[in-house]
């Protein structure tokens, strides 16, 4: 094929964990409190892991859970002058694979909270995070759980650990005003939150980004006995938070019909570093990938010449070969979601018109960078979010070829900004036509890339401050 398709694995940080550290934070509650939180959890579930005992063991559960309560109600709840001013964004996933979350702490920080982001860290968050003093990261390690038995006692140890974890972060920093909490993963964050929120007085705030019970399904089934009780988890707890946030109307429609829950949808917007790429900095980028990928060479290796791209050594001019190939990008989020044999089978349709004669541009297919056209994979496991690859890509004036699903016209505008495919071989007619006329601006690819010039919605801060601000500012 004259396509390549670069697989490109995520990237791993070598840098630092978090760069503030937690002993920056406030004085955490006393001894006493974590000794009776602790012993009333042991007590409560002593009460549930021996109901058929001999000694009346809910009895005594609930009679140590009162007397303890006292012990550590005042201290979990002690307010200062800072308390109204702090917020804790939680995601019980990858921070450097956040990004909606990453945006949230830095709208926050922008208005003056101090943030306390917790979650995994795998992979760099944004510098912009990094380097905002009003947001300290909280690392929380990712737990496999035991790996020898049934799964489900793998799953069981997984949960109860994380439970652990998470209740003794949240009830040892700082009291936060607000808890804005990603879901999914939901299990067992919600609950732990909810409770933590309860007994400290904080306002809950779910951020949903998709049901977590619809991803579980794709591995195990709708009709798995871990998929249903991962269903009736998020029903029951879900509606206890103070707020929810969505990111779709077709969401908050389904959580106020089947859920009982009142919604304020906040769309997906691109952030300010998503552009255009200039003409110069496409051809830097083009130079580095040469020196690794030979896909992007140039058959005469100069170091001023890349398979698209050429700097005129006497002035520094940067100009693109009316040869080059198109440049084909799509980005996946390693879930179960994205079926990249769609694209594979499509490249090789579009082979296919190429031997019959079409006259078609080569295509360079990659997973990350400037590109002509983006595609995107993503089918969502409800039916009801958004992929944010593509709203990145329209940051970037880039059209886009999405896979169909039902609420995807809320992004992408058929015939408009892009086009949306229901199967390989819509996708590869799809690809016939939009690079027909390829290089030249003048075809339905140059059109979409105007459109999106000129529509230039929404940035994330604008929208942010619209929605949101106006609710934590009145949950105060």
């Amino acid at each position: 094929m004259r396509g390549s398709f670069k697989h490109q694995a995520p990237p791993i940080c070598d840098e630092p964990r978090h760069h503030k550290s937690q002993t920056n934070m406030a004085p955490r509650c006393s001894c006493t409190a974590l000794l009776a939180v602790s012993l009333t959890v042991l007590a409560l579930l002593a009460g549930l892991l021996a109901p058929h005992s001999a000694v009346r063991w809910p009895a005594v559960s609930l009679a140590v859970a009162a007397a303890l309560l006292p012990l550590w109600g005042r201290s979990l709840r002690r307010r200062d002058d800072g308390t109204s001013r702090r917020v804790c964004v939680l995601v019980l996933g990858d921070i450097g694979r956040s990004p909606r979350m990453q945006y949230h702490a830095l709208s926050l920080s922008k208005h003056g909270y101090h943030v306390t982001f917790v979650g995994f860290s795998e992979t760099k968050p944004h510098q912009d995070v990094l380097s905002e003093e009003k947001i300290t990261i909280v690392p929380i390690a990712e737990l496999k759980g035991v790996r020898v038995g049934p799964k489900v006692v793998s799953y069981v140890t997984k949960v109860t650990v994380q439970s652990l974890q998470l209740l003794r972060v949240l009830l040892t920093m700082e009291l936060q005003a607000h808890v804005l909490m990603q879901n999914p993963p939901g299990l067992p964050s919600i609950a732990v939150t909810w409770f933590v929120c309860l007994l400290r007085g904080s306002r809950f705030i779910i951020d949903w980004h998709n049901y977590g019970y619809t991803i579980m399904a794709l591995s195990h089934g709708p009709a798995h006995p871990i998929v249903r009780l991962a269903k009736w988890y998020e029903r029951f707890f879900g509606p206890l938070a103070s707020h929810n946030l969505c990111v779709t109307n077709a969401m908050k429609d389904d959580l106020q019909k089947n859920w009982g829950i009142k919604a304020t949808t906040l769309y997906d917007r691109p952030a300010s570093i998503f552009r255009e790429t200039p003409l110069k900095l496409q051809h830097e980028l083009f130079v580095r990938l040469a020196a690794v990928y030979p896909q992007f060479r140039h058959a005469g290796s100069e170091a001023e010449r890349t398979i698209f791209s050429v700097r005129d050594p006497a002035d520094g001019t940067v100009t693109l070969r009316a040869e080059r190939p198109a440049l084909l990008l799509s980005s996946t989020s390693w879930t179960e979601d994205e079926d990249f044999s769609i694209l594979l089978t499509a490249l090789e349709e579009y082979e296919g018109f190429i031997r019959g004669g079409a006259s078609l541009p080569p295509l360079l297919c990659v997973i990350t960078g400037s590109a002509d056209l983006g595609v995107c994979l993503h089918k969502s496991s409800s039916g009801l979010d958004l992929p944010m690859k593509v709203v990145d890509m329209f940051g970037c004036c880039l059209p886009v070829c999405a896979v169909h699903f039902n609420c995807l016209d809320e992004l992408v505008k058929h015939e408009e900004n892009g086009l949306i495919f229901k199967d390989s071989a819509e996708l590869a007619e799809q690809l016939k036509t939009l690079l027909s006329d390829f290089p030249s601006s003048d075809g339905k690819l140059g059109t979409f890339r105007r459109n999106l010039r000129s529509s230039r919605g929404q940035r994330w801060d604008d929208n942010w401050d619209q929605n949101i601000l106006p609710l934590i500012t009145a949950l105060r």
